[in-house]
């Protein structure tokens, strides 16, 4: 609990425009950051992008947008770092797609239900991306859902507990944004 309260502090001192006080909290929960990189990435073989340099990355988008951003506590935080880490992952397979000019990549309108495999760096990404987007601007807190379950990796018990809801409703807003977000793909 003394954790928690002391990261409270640092967030609000951040918040302030502390660096050294956004730089402990990253250091406290590096690791919690470094396995969400890690299960984003899994599966991933053949790539530059590794579950440490999609954190540091993170970490320079976190610091670059630190003075405009407000991590109220915790889970506002963990929620910022999902949205950071969709950022470099989505621009990575964007550059990489690029490099490949019209590979022979097929897109299939896809979001698994289970995270565990990690987030395919393709064509697929890019338009999940773009639904994304789409569905912040009708529903903040589905696609918040969708970044913490998606991108981030977490489960829909540590989401409920981020997010202070019970767990079957983030369920239900995780099997709903999917449904949007498969019709918002189906249709891009």
């Amino acid at each position: 609990m003394a954790e928690s309260t002391d990261i409270t502090l640092w967030l609000d001192s951040a918040r302030a425009g502390d660096r050294a006080a956004l730089d402990r909290v990253l250091a406290t929960l590096y690791r919690e950051l470094h396995a969400m990189a890690r299960r984003q990435l899994a599966g991933q073989q053949n790539h530059t992008l590794d579950p440490t340099s999609l954190v540091h990355e993170s970490y320079l988008k976190l610091l670059g947008a630190s003075g405009g951003a407000r991590f109220d506590d915790r889970a506002h935080f963990f929620a910022y770092a999902a949205s950071a880490m969709r950022s470099v992952v989505v621009d990575y397979a964007r550059n990489r797609l690029a490099r490949k000019r019209g590979g022979d990549l097929k897109r299939v309108a896809e979001i698994p239900e289970d995270s565990d495999s990690g987030v395919r760096l393709d064509e697929n990404l890019l338009a999940l991306d773009v639904a994304l987007n789409r569905l912040h601007s009708v529903d903040e807190r589905l696609a918040k859902v969708v970044e913490l379950r998606y991108f981030a990796g977490l489960s829909e018990q540590e989401i409920a507990e981020l997010m202070q809801r019970s767990e079957r409703s983030i369920r239900r807003d995780w099997q709903k944004a999917r449904m949007l977000l498969l019709a918002s793909m189906q249709e891009g």
